[in-house]
């Protein structure tokens, strides 16, 4: 059975850091396009970011030279350094797995709109001004 295990959240004041990790079970994730998205209240899902087993990684532009996504394949974890966070970074934060194809073709964007084979219950991110 697959699990992703999200954990990391908090609330944090504006310019604050947080590190998300993600603790996968019954998948490999060098096997497939690993990534993170998230879902404010009464708002589409958005994806963030994505990485493919090589580790290339890109980066939706609002997050893009503050987040960094990256993974230990030995620990089976995929993790998101988020820095210089602010108010709209707001969200439930899921990590997710895609067929491994999408991440050259589609990036983040992944995140955003294809079936995903495998997602988190999510963590809580909340960034106070």
């Amino acid at each position: 059975q697959v699990h992703l295990v999200e954990s990391g959240g908090g609330a944090v004041q504006e310019g604050g850091s947080l590190r998300l990790s993600c603790a996968a079970s019954g998948l490999i994730i060098s096997n497939y396009c690993m990534g993170w998205f998230r879902q404010a209240p009464e708002e589409e899902r958005e994806g963030v970011a994505s990485i493919d087993s090589s580790g290339t990684s890109t980066y939706e532009d609002s997050v893009k030279g503050r987040f960094a996504i990256s993974q230990d394949n030995a620990k089976n974890t995929l993790y998101l350094q988020m820095n210089s966070l602010k108010p709209e970074d707001t969200a439930m934060y899921y990590c997710a797995a895609a067929p491994r194809e999408f991440c050259a073709v589609m990036g983040w964007g992944t995140f955003t709109n294809v079936p995903l084979d495998a997602r988190g219950q999510g963590t809580l991110v909340t960034v106070s001004s």
